[in-house]
């Protein structure tokens, strides 16, 4: 499913004496099966607007479609429960989200709270479980006797059982060491390209951005200000910081070297092993000369 935003505002306590706009007219177009990076420095909307994608949030002005639905301000949209149950949202901590006593009747939850049978939301969750890197075992233990990754592994387990199209994903890497950051991004990157999934990433992280988006979009002070692919929007570090953004650390590293050698490279890197391959390349040419 396509997600696009059409000139959305959205202000909290609307009518009150502390009405606050958080959004101001932000335009998005969020194609069907790609890697959307929504990046912006503390404050700058991305939370408020990852709960317009599934109708959490309700625009104050604009438009949201998702799919075919139109969730329209100053309408009332009726039954939402398709499209949630098509966005499946991860947010920051979703660990803190489990309750149930045993790991399967937690991930059985979502789906059985939807109208699908007991007997699909156990195979659901027993896919689910192997598809998150967890033994099958895990599903009769109690989530809270867990440790902190596995416990994020099952929360994130519960949200696939809902079988989403899209899956938004709130700073997923909260809290998590190096390792268990990388463990996380790749097993949706994974998920992302096997399911042919919509993905959306609010992140902080330029790495995790430059890495696995097919597009990113700028958030600053509740406006979208900028969109592109990662290397059209890591090449220009000028805008970057007028929006107190940092390149990535490959991108940094490369501009270094690049004032080293005294000549630019013919691309923006955004990984470890395409810098090495151009670094190279440009040694390959130099001996050619």
């Amino acid at each position: 499913m396509d997600i696009k935003l059409q000139q959305v505002s959205f202000a909290y306590s609307v009518g009150t004496p502390f009405e606050k706009y958080a959004l101001f007219d932000v335009d998005l177009n969020i194609e069907s099966k790609t890697y959307q990076a929504i990046i912006g420095h503390t404050g700058s909307g991305k939370s408020t607007i990852l709960q317009h994608f599934n109708g959490l949030l309700k625009p104050t002005k604009g438009q949201v479609h998702i799919g075919e639905r139109i969730i329209e301000a100053g309408k009332k949209a009726k039954e939402l429960k398709p499209i949630r149950q098509k966005v499946g949202i991860v947010f920051q901590f979703p660990e803190h989200q489990l309750f149930e006593e045993t790991v399967l009747k937690d991930i059985m939850f979502g789906p059985m709270n939807f109208g699908v049978s007991e007997e699909e939301a156990e195979r659901r969750a027993r896919e689910g479980i192997k598809l998150v890197g967890l033994p099958e075992e895990v599903l009769e233990k109690s989530p809270f006797d867990l440790s902190g990754g596995q416990m994020r592994r099952v929360a994130i387990a519960g949200v696939l059982a809902m079988n989403p199209e899209i899956i938004v994903l709130d700073e997923p890497t909260a809290g998590l060491d190096p390792r268990g950051q990388k463990e996380i991004m790749d097993l949706f990157y994974k998920l992302h390209k096997e399911r042919e999934l919509t993905t959306i990433l609010v992140t902080h992280s330029m790495e995790d951005a430059a890495k696995y988006a097919d597009n990113i979009a700028i958030m600053h002070e509740g406006r979208c200000v900028l969109t592109g692919t990662p290397r059209e929007i890591f090449s220009d570090s000028e805008t970057l910081q007028k929006y107190r953004l940092e390149l990535p650390r490959i991108v940094r590293f490369q501009r270094k070297i690049e004032q080293l050698i005294g000549k630019p490279l013919s691309k923006v890197c955004l990984t470890e092993e395409e810098l090495a391959e151009e670094i190279a390349r440009q040694k390959r040419k130099g001996g050619d000369e």
